[in-house]
């Protein structure tokens, strides 16, 4: 059996390979995507203080950190059994939406962004930030750095820092919204809009006007009918930062909607031994393994999941994006995982939108923007929508607030089984007997796990925390003398 490796895979947060087998025809037997790194923050977090814990959980990533501290922080209210006030929620909530559209931007046009500007097929030097730069011109080059410019700047004015933000604590945060950098969110937050509206309008002229583009978009190599999750709120339209986990099956019928401190009733982990990363799946139904389906516990966490899940968006502008995108690709839901990329510009609309909602709300300047925690600690969950997908932090301490166990689900984990699917299945759909393997077709199989926009930094967790290892001894001619393993047995 011939493997071929695409190590390292790129454009993505962390460290990864992916190896795909050939049979002796010529034909994909299998495809892994294999995660090389383990961090294990739930082991070394316990013991620690659970007030600590929206500063040392942001560490673990810096791309979303803000998404690690506002779960942490939410976790800590129901740990310390607190309600925030209402001006705490809405500060919380805008300052998730800056941080939002400063990630979206960042995947589009950094990330994901450059197989479509540049072509999956383009050298590889030119398939990047850069080669955009100089393709599209200066002027947009210079919207996209503002845009990232504007959103960390505002990121350090509120929550104290660009990255790694100390500001969340429980029962609210440590500092308040004046008047006069309200003013400033919010003429920051009008020219996001635009922006926003900008970047859509870039990928209807270069994506949509493409019909090679649209070709591989609608291709069945890249596409998967598994269960969606997300968050909503109360009309079941998206939300990042609060509301009820939805979950819909592949025909969009609603499969299940709890609080999120009762995921463990509807989310169950598998593990396989060839990963750091494990594999979450719906509990009701059961692990059946990499398939997809109405009879697979598998489901995806992504921005199109999001869209999939929800009935609308809750902003009037990218409501009509969200609508257009479904008229476009025939109806809800829609299972084309190469569509994400679109559905990740709506969520870029939405919250530059709910930014501006939330920097003009009277109360986003109130003076009482947190309420002290008087009872004693017990056990918490908090979760948001990060933009790679839902985003669960459990925490369990004694009286203390000394934690004894912490749980983390991260968005790359939800997706860490469809993303090793949708390798595969583009492996198989691209690659025959008779085809030239070159670079520009690996690239294209990569695709396939870019529009997840994978975090492995953050997703790389084993249970119960024992790292497995194997190391091979070769002889100078290749031959194996001695083989040692840990915790793979």
């Amino acid at each position: 059996m011939k493997r071929i490796s695409i190590d390292p895979i790129t454009r993505l947060e962390g460290h990864g390979k992916i190896d795909i087998f050939l049979d002796d025809h010529g034909e994909v037997a299998n495809a892994y995507l294999q995660v090389p790194e383990l961090r294990g923050f739930e082991r070394f977090c316990v013991g620690r203080l659970a007030e600590d814990m929206p500063n040392i959980t942001n560490r673990i990533c810096g791309v979303c950190p803000e998404a690690h501290h506002m779960a942490s922080t939410k976790a800590l209210d129901a740990l310390f059994h607190v309600d925030p006030p209402p001006t705490a929620k809405k500060l919380r909530e805008l300052f998730y939406s800056i941080f939002y559209a400063t990630d979206h931007t960042t995947h589009f046009y950094a990330l994901g962004g450059p197989d479509f500007v540049m072509g999956p097929d383009a050298p590889v030097a030119e398939r990047n930030i850069l080669g955009i730069i100089k393709k599209v011109g200066m002027d947009i080059a210079g919207k996209v750095l503002k845009m990232r410019h504007d959103g960390h700047y505002l990121i350090k004015k509120i929550g104290g820092r660009p990255v790694h933000p100390n500001w969340g604590l429980p029962g609210g945060v440590s500092k308040g919204l004046s008047e006069e950098l309200r003013v400033e969110v919010e003429a920051r937050g009008r020219e996001a809009i635009e922006f926003a509206k900008f970047s859509i309008q870039l990928f209807n002229d270069i994506v949509l006007g493409n019909t090679d583009y649209v070709n591989l978009i609608t291709n069945d190599a890249y596409i998967h009918r598994t269960y969606n999750m997300g968050t909503v709120d109360q009309n079941n339209h998206v939300n990042f930062y609060d509301g009820m986990i939805r979950v819909v099956g592949p025909d969009g019928k609603e499969h299940a909607k709890y609080e999120s401190k009762n995921y463990l009733d509807y989310v169950a982990e598998h593990v396989e031994p060839w990963s750091y990363l494990k594999f979450p799946y719906l509990k009701k139904i059961g692990w059946k393994g990499f398939v997809d389906g109405e009879d697979s516990g598998v489901y995806k966490a992504t921005p199109l999941s999001r869209l999939n899940t929800a009935d609308g968006m809750a902003t009037p502008l990218a409501q009509e994006e969200y609508q257009r995108m479904y008229d476009t690709l025939g109806g809800k839901p829609v299972n084309h995982t190469l569509a994400t990329h679109w559905a990740r510009l709506i969520e870029l609309l939405y919250a530059t939108e709910r930014w501006v909602q939330l920097a003009t709300d009277p109360e986003i300047t109130g003076e009482t923007y947190r309420v002290l925690p008087k009872e004693t600690p017990t056990e918490g969950v908090g979760s948001v929508e990060a933009p790679r997908g839902t985003l669960t932090h459990h925490y369990w301490s004694d009286e203390r607030g000394v934690l004894t166990k912490v749980n983390l689900i991260v968005g790359t984990t939800n997706n860490n089984a469809a993303i090793n699917m949708s390798v595969k299945k583009a492996a198989q759909g691209l690659i025959k007997k008779g085809v030239e393997i070159k670079e520009g077709l690996l690239n294209t199989i990569e695709m396939a796990y870019r529009a997840y926009d994978p975090c492995m930094a953050c997703a790389t967790h084993t249970l119960p925390g024992q790292m497995p290892l194997e190391v091979t001894i070769h002889d100078s001619e290749g031959t194996i003398l001695e083989r040692r393993t840990q915790n793979l047995d």
